[in-house]
C-alpha cells in the first residue's frame, strides 16, 4: 500500500508503506498523524526533514541525508529506529544516540533516555521506566539511570561524567549504559524475527529528531573522548579517520569497549578491555583485565576480546578516540553509508563475502565501493600470554606504503599501561604498539618489548595468518643475547623475565642465520623489487642496467602467475600486478651474467 502526495515545494504528505527505497532531491515534510513506513531498505533525501508525523525505520532499514554544513531537521514528529544492547543488568554497552529531543527549533538536539522505548508493535511502543535502582529489567522495559556516563576529553578514569536521566548528552558524544534482566519474548517485526529481549540482547526503540549535517566533537591532546556514530545510518570509519579534518587530531585507531560476563556491579568484578581498529590493519581483539576498587588495571585474565568486523560502525555504536592535538573532530554526512549491520556485511554492534570487491553501497561521498578491496594488510595475529593466564592479542601486518615507523591509520597503540605488556617498538616512538604494519623483507629484524612489574613468564605464538599472507612462511623471535631462533609460527616461545623493560634482547625475524632464503646483500644492491601498492605495480630498481633474461613471479603455492623473458635495460622496470589476489609471492630473477636473485613480496 502507498499513499504518497507531493506539492510544488516537493514536500511528502500523508503514509507511505511498505518502501522499498526511495530518493528525493529536496525536503521531506511528513504531516501530523502520518507516517513513513520503511523495510530492510534505506530512505535518502537530499535536504532537511520536518517531521510533524513520523518516519519508521524497521528490519535496519536506515535514513541518508545529503545536506552540508550543520543540520537543520525540525518538528516534534519522530525518527523511530530499533537497536539492539549485548550485555546483561551487570555491563556495559557504549552507546551513541542517532537521535534527541523532538523540537520546533531546527538543528541536532541534546539526548536522555528518555527517548529509548519499548516496542509493542511495528509502529508501536511504550516508555520505558526509568529507576534509581542498580538493575535494568526487560519487561517493563526499566532503565537504571545509576550507569548512564559520558567521557570526556580525559585521561583518568574519575573523569566519567554522570548523566543519569538528564537530557544532557550532545549529539555525537557517547555514553555508558548497562543492560537489562529478565526476557521479553515478543516479537513485534516477523522479517527480522528478533524478540525484545532473549535473555541479554535488549531492544531499544530509539525515537527523536534524527541528527544530520556536520557535528563537531572536542577533543585534547593526549586524552580519550567517548564519542561514536550520530545517525540514524551507519558510517564509514575509514572516511572518519582518513577524513584530513580528523587525521591530525586523533591518533588514527578507534577503541571499542569489550568485557567478559559478570554477576555484580563491584568494579573490582569487572573484566573487560579496548580492542582497537585502524583503517590499514583491521581489528585487533582486547586483553582482558579485571579492576580495582579504583579502576586500575590489576590481573590479565586467561581470555582476551573476540573479533569483530569494524569498518562500518552501526546506528547506535559507541567508541573511545584520543587525541594527538586541540580541537574539533568532524562528523558529517560524506561519512554516512547504507550498510545492513552483521559480520558478513563488515557492520556488528559490539558483536566477508567471498568476493574481493565490496558490492555496490549506497554512500554520500560518491565512494564507488565496488573498486574497494575487501579485508586489510597481509598480516598475522601473534599472542602473548602471561602467567599461563591473561592474553593480550597483537596484529602484525605488512604494506609497501609504510615504514619501520609510525603510519597513521596502520599502527595501533595500546589504550592503557597494564602491569605486563608484550608489544612492537616503532622507530622514533617511545609507545607500545599492539598493531605494527610495516614493509615486508625477508630479511626485515622487527623489535619488540617485553614489560612487566613483577617476574613474569611469557609465552608467544603465531594462532593466525589473514588477508593473504603466506601460511607457509617461517616466522621467529630471535634471542640476542643468546643467538637462538624460536620458531613462534608452529611452536609456543616461552621465556621468564625479571621486572623491568627489555627493549634490545628480542626480535621477531622471517629467517635464521642459518636459514637465509632470499639473496645475498651484495645482490640486493645490484637488483632490489618492491610493490607500489597504489600503483599497482611491481617495480624492479636496476641501477647498473644489466640485461635481465628472465622474471618469474609465483604465488604462495608454487604457481607461477607471470614469466616474462628479457626484459628491457632501464634503471627502473615495472610489472602489472593489478590483476593478482592479496598475498605473498616470490620473485625470480635471472641476468645475463649469471646473477640469480629470489625475493619475496606482498602484493596488496
Amino acid at each position: 500500500m502507498l499513499c504518497l502526495f507531493i506539492n510544488s515545494q516537493k514536500k511528502i504528505f500523508l503514509i507511505f508503506l511498505n518502501l522499498s527505497f526511495f530518493y528525493l532531491s529536496s525536503q521531506i515534510y511528513v504531516e501530523s498523524n502520518s507516517y513513513i513506513y520503511s523495510n530492510n531498505s534505506f530512505i535518502y533525501t537530499k535536504q532537511n526533514l520536518n517531521l510533524d508525523g513520523n518516519i519508521f525505520l524497521r528490519n535496519q532499514s536506515q535514513l541518508l541525508q545529503g545536506t552540508t554544513g550543520t543540520g537543520s531537521n525540525v518538528g516534534l514528529g519522530s525518527v523511530s529506529i530499533f537497536q539492539e544492547g549485548t550485555v546483561n543488568n551487570y555491563q556495559y554497552n557504549y552507546w551513541c544516540s542517532p537521535v534527541g529531543i523532538p523540537s520546533l527549533s531546527s538543528g541536532n538536539k541534546n539526548f536522555g533516555i528518555s527517548r529509548l522505548f519499548q516496542p509493542t508493535g511495528l509502529i508501536s511502543s511504550s516508555n520505558s521506566i526509568i529507576t534509581n535502582n542498580l538493575d535494568g529489567i526487560s519487561n517493563p522495559l526499566t532503565i537504571s539511570q545509576y550507569w548512564i556516563y559520558t567521557f570526556t576529553t580525559s585521561n583518568t578514569y574519575s573523569q566519567w561524567n554522570y548523566i543519569g536521566s538528564n537530557n544532557l548528552i550532545l549529539p555525537g558524544f557517547g555514553f555508558t549504559m548497562k543492560g537489562t534482566s529478565g526476557t521479553d519474548s515478543l516479537i513485534v517485526d516477523i522479517n527480522d524475527g528478533i524478540q525484545n529481549n532473549s535473555g541479554s540482547n535488549q531492544r531499544y526503540d530509539f525515537r527523536g529528531v534524527p541528527n544530520d549535517g556536520t557535528i563537531t566533537l572536542p577533543v585534547t591532546s593526549g586524552n580519550f573522548t567517548l564519542i561514536g556514530n550520530p545517525y540514524p545510518s551507519s558510517i564509514d570509519l575509514n572516511s572518519f579517520l582518513l577524513d584530513p579534518l580528523n587525521s591530525s587530531l586523533i591518533n588514527g585507531q578507534v577503541y571499542f569497549w569489550e568485557q567478559v560476563p559478570v554477576n555484580s556491579h563491584y568494579l573490582n568484578a569487572y573484566s573487560g578491555g579496548y580492542g582497537i581498529y585502524t583503517p590499514g590493519a583491521g581489528y585487533t581483539p582486547a586483553a582482558f583485565w579485571n579492576f580495582d576498587s579504583s579502576g586500575n588495571y590489576e590481573t590479565n585474565l586467561n581470555t582476551s576480546g573476540a573479533f569483530y568486523e569494524r569498518r562500518f560502525s552501526p546506528v547506535g555504536q559507541g567508541f573511545m578516540v584520543k587525541g594527538t592535538a586541540n580541537g574539533n573532530l568532524t562528523m558529517k554526512n560524506s561519512y554516512r553509508v547504507y550498510r545492513r549491520e552483521g559480520a558478513i556485511t563488515n557492520s556488528e554492534f559490539a558483536r566477508e563475502s567471498n568476493s574481493e570487491y565490496f558490492e555496490s553501497i549506497p554512500n554520500l561521498a560518491g565512494i564507488d565501493y565496488t573498486q574497494v578491496k575487501k579485508g586489510f594488510v597481509p598480516q598475522m595475529r601473534i599472542h602473548a600470554m602471561y602467567n599461563n593466564g591473561g592474553i593480550r592479542p597483537t596484529t602484525l601486518g605488512f604494506d609497501s606504503n609504510t615504514t619501520d615507523g609510525f603510519d597513521y591509520g596502520f599502527d595501533g597503540v595500546s589504550s592503557s599501561r597494564e602491569s605486563a605488556e608484550f608489544y612492537y617498538i616503532l622507530n622514533d616512538s617511545d609507545k607500545e604498539f599492539i598493531i605494527n604494519v610495516t614493509n615486508f623483507d625477508i630479511n626485515k629484524r622487527i623489535p619488540v618489548g617485553f614489560r612487566c612489574q613483577a617476574q613474569t613468564n611469557f609465552k608467544i605464538k603465531v594462532v593466525d595468518v589473514l588477508y593473504g599472507f603466506d601460511s607457509s612462511q617461517k616466522v621467529y623471535i630471535h634471542d640476542k643475547e643468546t643467538n637462538i631462533y624460536y620458531d613462534i609460527k608452529d611452536h609456543m616461545f616461552e621465556v621468564t623475565l625479571p621486572a623491568g623493560d627489555n627493549k634490545t634482547r628480542f626480535e621477531i625475524t622471517f629467517n635464521t642465520t642459518n636459514d637465509i632464503l632470499s639473496s645475498p646483500q651484495e645482490e640486493h644492491s645490484i637488483l632490489q623489487v618492491f610493490q607500489d601498492t597504489t600503483l599497482e605495480l611491481l617495480k624492479i630498481i636496476n641501477p647498473e642496467k644489466k640485461e635481465i633474461i628472465s622474471f618469474e613471479l609465483y604465488d604462495a603455492t608454487g604457481k607461477l602467475v607471470i614469466s616474462n623473458k628479457y626484459l628491457d635495460f632501464n634503471s627502473e622496470i615495472s610489472i602489472s600486478t593489478s590483476n593478482l589476489s592479496t598475498g605473498l609471492y616470490i620473485v625470480k630473477i635471472k641476468t645475463i651474467d649469471g646473477l640469480i636473485t629470489n625475493d619475496k613480496i606482498i602484493i596488496n
